[in-house]
């Protein structure tokens, strides 16, 4: 549901403004990741908004620039939206199921401890992944023992996956 939920967006947005996002860096995809996570924050925190979107498109966003991200991690950022709507969507399908497997193999490891996890978790979390994902790009990819930012930004995608699921059992 979440998945084919963000898939969707993905996909009118591709065909809307292309592949435009091919241009970004990857830590440009960290640091807007990053707003998204930190409206939600402030929205958590403050209990109010004043822009009439809610949370449930930043979390969509968070999925959505994560792949994009993974993506560029592949390929490489271009110089031009080099991608047609079908490439765009084969590789989004590709690292999306790659994530969601990550997350079913984990799940099993963890015996769903996340359905037990409040949203403000989540959030929480994908803020420290994405504090993790920027000394590792300072690094220039360079760790010691941690894992990579392919890595960082599948739990990232993840968490908002948890989220939005939450989320929708709430209404």
């Amino acid at each position: 549901m979440a998945g084919a939920m963000c898939r969707d967006i993905f996909e009118k947005k591709l065909i809307d403004y292309g592949s435009s996002w091919r241009l970004m860096r990857p830590e440009s995809l960290t640091d807007q990741i990053y707003i998204k996570a930190a409206r939600i924050r402030s929205l958590e925190t403050k209990g109010e908004h004043r822009v009439e979107e809610g949370v449930i498109p930043e979390w969509i966003g968070i999925v959505n620039y994560g792949v994009i991200a993974l993506i560029q991690l592949e390929k490489g950022w271009a110089d031009t939206a080099d991608l047609s709507v079908d490439e765009a969507l084969a590789l989004y399908d590709r690292h999306l199921k790659s994530a969601f497997s990550l997350m079913l193999d984990k799940n099993h490891d963890y015996d769903e401890a996340w359905r037990k996890m409040r949203v403000s978790s989540f959030t929480d979390i994908i803020l420290q992944k994405l504090w993790r994902t920027k000394q590792i790009e300072d690094n220039k990819g360079a760790t010691l023992i941690s894992e990579g930012l392919d890595a960082n930004y599948k739990d990232m995608i993840n968490y908002a996956a948890f989220a939005l699921i939450k989320l929708a059992v709430k209404k």
